[in-house]
């Protein structure tokens, strides 16, 4: 039977079946997540998630829609190359290090803090007869440098340390495939830290008994791009028509600071112009000997200088031609088009 050998100073315990996910189809699965945490929602808790933050949790799992429903994930083809790939991430591991892994297609729960789910991806037999855990990711090969120096994206480590906890095992390994080749692979371990545990606990406990039990919506963490894209999501579109507001509670010292921050931006926007001038200048006799060219090469007894001259090239419908479209074919229009809307924020200082 799946379980640890125990945590330091605590009742043994095995970790409960909550569904057999073998079979199980996205939606249903979905559902049962909303029923806890899972590992991959730890980060967002935490306010460390590229992905999402705490108040999209909360939502998630309160069953509140966005009023703003974004274009269909612009990453699901690398979410779908991950999900594809780990049978090989596994089966690379198990080829370096001669350990056998197997999957267990079930949803598991802590049976001290139910609300603690895991899914695990594969299971690690270990030579003493213990069992360890298995997680395994992809990324692009521009992004292997998280991985660099025996390193661990920090959201990951902690999914694997919530499993750990749940599954009640001492040992995970994290494998990740960066590239089209075994080489182009790395795999960590990370031994179980009860004192780390315990803090991931008692922050998912607080976020699943005080908010999401009480709903309560949280207040805002993590990545400022996030939040805002959370903010936009769930207030809806703008509406102009609302009279002025008059905002309380918040200090003019920080519009201050962004002031200063616009003027500073400003300087450097203005220098960076007068740089790129400079660059064009010095280019033009290079480009006018390369006419229609599109690469050179320039030595001058020490160096070699390759240059490249590539187009970029792009259609586009123009606004006029869409005014036409709209007009002509409005049918055409709706399936093809999509209403989005970003929001400039700016400030004007004035005179009390």
């Amino acid at each position: 039977m799946l379980g640890g050998i125990g945590m330091n100073n605590k009742a043994e315990y095995t970790p409960e079946k909550v569904v057999d996910i073998s079979n199980l189809s996205r939606e249903d699965w979905l559902e049962y997540r909303k029923k806890g945490i899972g590992g991959s929602d730890v980060a967002a808790i935490m306010g460390i998630s590229p992905f999402a933050t705490i108040r999209d949790l909360f939502y998630n799992k309160t069953g509140v829609q966005p009023v703003i429903q974004e274009e269909e994930e612009s990453n699901w083809v690398a979410k779908e190359v991950g999900h594809r790939l780990e049978d090989l991430v596994a089966e690379i591991f198990s080829k370096k290090t001669g350990l056998e892994v197997f999957p267990v297609r079930v949803m598991f729960r802590h049976p001290l803090y139910p609300f603690m789910l895991a899914d695990v991806d594969f299971f690690v037999r270990m030579p003493d007869g213990t069992f360890a855990i298995l997680e395994c990711k992809t990324c692009n090969y521009n992004a292997k440098d998280k991985w660099a120096d025996e390193g661990i994206p920090a959201h990951y480590v902690l999914q694997v340390r919530h499993y750990l906890s749940v599954m009640n095992m001492q040992k995970a390994f994290i494998a990740c495939l960066y590239g089209n080749n075994e080489n182009e692979f790395v795999y960590r371990t990370i031994e179980r830290d009860l004192i780390e545990e315990e803090d991931i606990i008692d922050q998912e406990t607080y976020f699943w008994q005080e908010h999401v039990l009480k709903n309560v919506v949280p207040p805002h963490n993590g990545n400022s791009d996030l939040v805002l894209a959370n903010i936009r999501n769930y207030g809806g579109f703008a509406d102009k028509s609302i009279p002025e507001i008059v905002l309380s509670g918040l200090e003019s010292k920080n519009l201050e600071k962004y002031l200063t921050l616009s003027e500073e931006k400003s300087q450097l926007e203005k220098r960076k112009k007068e740089i790129e001038a400079e660059q064009r200048a010095i280019s033009v006799p290079f480009v006018e000997q390369l006419g229609q060219g599109c690469k050179a090469v320039l030595e001058d007894g020490t160096n070699r200088y390759r240059i490249t001259y590539n187009p970029t090239r792009r259609t586009s419908v123009g606004k006029d031609q869409m005014e036409k479209l709209k007009n002509q074919h409005p049918d055409i229009y709706e399936e093809y088009t999509k209403t989005t809307e970003s929001r400039t924020f700016r400030i004007k200082k004035e005179a009390a």
